[in-house]
């Protein structure tokens, strides 16, 4: 029996015997399914990563929250290092899920950043992307990382992207938006792992959405459409561009910080560095193509 297992069956709140088997996905965290007299459980390890911003006790009364605004699955336990949820038996979605679910994802997500101001509590807190990327570059600095002579670069990119944003309201955004953590139960989406959920704008999470999933234009334009409720105008769909560009250099140095500092197992984050500086690479081409020079 695994350490993991160990623990598992310590936590105190099964009722019977146990059924345990590891869940794949998640680059950063270790989950489980598990099964007991009172339905199935999804068990999750994390510890606080302060140097990605994540700290478990923000990340568990967000999904508690979530819960109850109704876009999350129940938090059924929490102590330090563990989360237990209630395991919906969902579709997962990957990308091409993601692309042709464009209008019920603008919609889930619109009302998500409406609704969750009301439910969330405790001290403020906010998520800013190029914050956050110029804080990976001094962590990358500090920790001796083979990428280090390439932050300058990644610096000035993130600096000519913010600029490029149009000023949009502050909401409470998700911010880690990848495919796999939409789930469809066949007649409602949900959202899970809120690690990153914070104070923002929208158009990170639009911007994450849609580069995260590898949409055209065209389906960009589908989710921006819905979400705004009319056709985005050329300073939104610049916005847009740039933040998927910047969603991409974010979660490349997200890898890179993550090479140093993590080690989880089935993950190869050098691997994951090198596909997302490739899609940045023609992110910013499609920009460049359809707005000019940065």
């Amino acid at each position: 029996m695994s350490n993991s297992e160990e623990r598992i069956r310590a936590l105190p709140l099964w009722n019977g015997p146990l059924t345990i088997s590891p869940l794949k996905g998640g680059i950063s965290n270790e989950s489980w399914l598990v099964e007991d007299g009172n339905g199935r459980h999804v068990v999750r390890f994390g510890k606080d990563y302060p140097f990605h911003h994540v700290f478990r006790e923000r990340e568990v009364m967000v999904a508690r929250a979530a819960h109850e605004a109704g876009f999350a699955p129940e938090l059924r336990y929490a102590a330090p290092g563990v989360m237990v949820s209630e395991f919906l038996g969902a579709k997962t979605y990957g990308a091409d899920d993601v692309r042709a679910n464009a209008a019920r994802i603008a919609r889930l997500v619109r009302r998500f950043h409406e609704e969750m101001p009301k439910h969330v509590s405790g001290p403020g807190f906010m998520f800013w992307a190029f914050h956050v990327i110029r804080d990976y570059a001094r962590t990358l600095a500090a920790g001796g990382s083979r990428m280090a002579p390439e932050l300058p670069r990644y610096l000035d990119l993130a600096d000519r992207l913010e600029k490029a944003q149009a000023p949009l309201p502050v909401i409470f955004s998700h911010n880690d938006l990848l495919p796999a953590n939409f789930l469809d139960d066949g007649s409602r989406l949900w959202l899970i792992d809120f690690e990153y959920a914070g104070f923002s704008t929208a158009m990170f999470d639009l911007a994450g959405t849609a580069s995260n999933a590898g949409m055209t234009p065209e389906e960009s334009d589908e989710l921006l459409t819905v979400y705004f409720g009319g056709k985005p105008d050329q300073a939104i769909r610049r916005s847009h561009a740039a933040m998927q560009c910047a969603s991409l250099l974010r979660e490349a140095m997200w890898s890179m910080v993550s090479e140093i500092h993590l080690s989880a197992p089935g993950s190869d984050y050098v691997t994951y560095t090198a596909e997302n500086l490739d899609k940045l690479e023609a992110a910013l081409e499609t920009y460049q193509n359809q707005y000019g020079k940065l």
